[in-house]
């Protein structure tokens, strides 16, 4: 079990703290709800963190199969609904530096739709993905 802090800095500014490693992230709410923008919001590291996830899970299949993945990238945009407030969409797009026809297309898109944070969404939360290949 890893144990990480939160701390509250004032000002709706928050400092995460990643307990085995030491490492630090701030979030700030969003300008459209009463933040500043100046960080990451909460959502917003949700939806990197899910795309985050995808990627490791990808990387893990890679190192298993010889291939390399690096440069690799996710982009995620973050759509809210105002009632309730709540991630309603996370638009992703994955770029990968394989051709379209690598034989190993299918088994990195069961690896994004079986990661763990997918897994871990409220079924409500829509999360279209678009592909592509420029190997």
């Amino acid at each position: 079990m890893v144990k990480c802090t939160v701390t509250y800095q004032g000002g709706l500014h928050c400092e995460l703290s990643h307990g085995p490693s030491g490492a630090k992230v701030c979030s700030d709410a969003p300008v459209d709800n009463r933040g500043k923008g100046e960080s990451f919001s909460p959502t917003d590291l949700m939806c990197s963190a899910m795309a985050a996830c995808m990627e490791t899970i990808m990387g893990i299949y890679a190192e298993d199969q010889g291939i390399d993945l690096n440069g690799t990238t996710i982009s995620v945009e973050k759509e809210m609904s105002a009632n309730p407030r709540r991630i309603a969409r996370i638009i992703t797009t994955i770029t990968v530096p394989l051709p379209e026809d690598t034989p190993h297309k299918a088994a990195l898109e069961e690896c994004v739709l079986g990661s763990p944070a997918m897994r871990s969404l409220h079924p409500d939360v829509e999360v279209p993905i678009t592909w592509n290949w420029v190997g």
